[in-house]
């Protein structure tokens, strides 16, 4: 026994657009990721600097965090409006 899905499900004309934006995201990410991950291989001092009182790994690692958290947020918001315009 079982249900089925909750919503009607059909063709998503914003998938485009949603691919899109996601693979933008993603990359911009993977780049703020990357330049973590390069001052770390080559000046891994830098990490100890004291920054907003916190060393400035602690400040990247939540930076990181944040900021996929913030990205999220975006992308379901303009995802939201795009299936709002292409959809009806």
């Amino acid at each position: 026994m079982g249900h089925g899905p909750a919503v009607k499900l059909g063709k998503d004309n914003a998938a485009s657009f949603k691919t899109s934006l996601g693979i933008k995201m993603f990359f911009g990410y993977a780049l703020f990721y990357l330049l973590f991950v390069m001052l770390n291989v080559f000046y891994p001092k830098s990490m100890e600097i004291i920054v907003f009182g916190q060393t400035a790994a602690v400040v990247w690692g939540f930076s990181l965090i944040i900021l996929a958290f913030v990205m999220a947020v975006i992308y379901n918001h303009f995802c939201t409006q795009a299936e709002k315009r292409y959809n009806n």
